[in-house]
């Protein structure tokens, strides 16, 4: 594949994951909407936000098995479509169950957006920078919205029909995408070239091992996608309930709330670029353990604010560490697996959590008050840092580039790695981390030369 049609493919899923990622960033001005304009309780408008969401991350968790048959084209168009329908349907009534349902059909095709593209980005050469470009363009997207939709009138309708238009505007960048039967040919090509060169590089057997393998790290994928989960839920249980905190505890108007938002976003974007300048300076554990204790401290705060000094102050800073750790932890789920499973996992379960935030925090603010509910969001954050850092320390690390992979035996030896499990414990596999060379000091003594050493060998020496 060229360089132009991989970056091709690269727009096309950076605008993907904008299209699919934008409801959650205008979870609170969408929330919010539904309790004024439709005249919901707030835990009832929460649960219409919670329902979007969940149908989120169900289309990612369905199409976690099934979108290599699929095809990454047809999958995005289906979801794009989905999500014109769903959202722009329930822009255009003001019946709660058909506001609802069309609700839940956006939320599936934003969750199928999402899955495919977090797929792609996992299968890039760095699925880091590819993340940071895709969180860019969404906060970029969601800060400049938040900046509009309060002089475009009350109602429901603004932000959804906002989201609807996003998903018909990615529809053209599809086509960059490949088919099902192209990724078909290119796997059982890729499958061909690697049985040939490997046998020849790894021995006699190489062969038989170009069928796909079981999926790696299963204990340490599974605690980092539960991990993210209640990650995902603490955070936007705050941020579901944000916009109310703003309007009611802080007693400011929706235009300075929106302002607020589109602030915190923007200093977002730049946090994002600071994270994308680092790489992997730090490695993944320091980002996401450091990260998540400030982003508690942030809640906390954002939770308590009475003013729009620490209003601000906490959601500018929340919003500016979110987007870091949130690609680092998407990284470290793409290192685990280079085929983008567990990328498509550990981001069904950031759906999940994200779906479950704005029925949560609006549970626990009308149980405990605002104050209440940050100090329990606050400590499981600090609870879940822990498990993610010992994965990000003990599961990840320097994954193997071409250089590395030459000197283990080939790319062949290391496609095998990654699709076969035959010789899993005799190849490398692409992603593993690096494996400490220990150095071997060799005695140097000096050795006297015999004449035997010398002397040619003759056909009676056989024996």
């Amino acid at each position: 594949m060229s360089s132009r049609t991989r970056g091709g493919a690269l727009a096309a899923l950076v605008a993907l994951f904008t299209a699919g990622y934008l409801a959650p960033y205008l979870l609170p001005t969408v929330v919010g909407r539904l309790s004024a304009g439709l005249g919901l309780t707030p835990a009832q408008a929460g649960l219409v936000g919670s329902v979007l969401l969940l149908g989120s991350s169900t289309a990612g968790f369905t199409l976690a098995a099934r979108g290599e048959r699929i095809g990454p084209r047809r999958a995005a168009r289906a979801g794009l479509l989905a999500m014109a329908v769903g959202y722009g349907s329930a822009a255009a009534t003001g019946l709660v169950p058909l506001v609802v349902a069309g609700a839940v059909l956006g939320g599936l095709g934003s969750g199928t957006a999402t899955a495919v593209a977090v797929a792609g980005i996992a299968g890039q050469r760095d699925p880091h920078r590819a993340s940071t470009l895709g969180l860019l363009s969404v906060s970029a997207a969601a800060g400049a919205l938040y900046l509009t939709l309060p002089h475009l009138g009350g109602g429901h309708a603004a932000p959804l029909l906002a989201i609807a238009c996003a998903a018909t505007l990615v529809w053209p960048a599809t086509g960059r995408l490949p088919g099902a039967g192209r990724m078909a040919r290119e796997a059982t090509a890729a499958a061909t070239r690697a049985v040939s060169e490997a046998t020849a590089a790894v021995g006699r057997g190489a062969g038989a091992t170009a069928a796909p393998g079981p999926l790696p790290y299963r204990r340490a994928g599974a605690v980092l996608a539960g991990g993210v989960l209640c990650w995902s839920l603490a955070q936007n249980a705050l941020w579901g309930v944000s916009g109310r905190i703003g309007l009611t505890q802080a007693g400011l108007s929706e235009v300075t709330v929106g302002a607020v938002f589109a602030a915190a976003l923007g200093a977002g974007l730049a946090g994002v670029t600071a994270a994308g300048a680092l790489g992997s300076r730090l490695g993944r554990a320091v980002p996401i353990g450091a990260g998540t204790v400030i982003i508690a401290g942030c809640v906390w705060l954002s939770s308590s604010a009475e003013d729009l000094t620490g209003f601000a102050t906490g959601e500018i800073l929340w919003n500016t560490v979110y987007p870091v750790v949130l690609s680092y932890l998407l990284g470290l789920a793409a290192s685990l697996d280079p085929r983008g499973r567990w990328a498509v996992m550990v981001g069904s379960a950031s759906s999940l959590g994200v779906a479950c935030g704005p029925v949560t925090g609006s549970l626990l603010s009308d149980r405990a008050g605002y104050p209440g509910m940050g100090l329990v969001l606050c400590a499981l954050l600090l609870l879940v840092a822990a498990p993610m850092t010992a994965v990000a320390r003990h599961a990840s690390g320097r994954p193997l580039v071409p250089g590395s992979i030459r000197r283990r035996g080939g790319a062949p030896a290391a496609v095998l790695a990654g699709r076969g499990s035959g010789t899993a414990a005799l190849v490398p596999q692409v992603g593993a981390p690096e494996q400490e060379v220990t150095p071997v000091a060799v005695p140097a003594g000096r050795r006297r030369m015999a004449k035997s050493t010398f002397r040619l060998a003759r056909p009676s020496d056989r024996g």
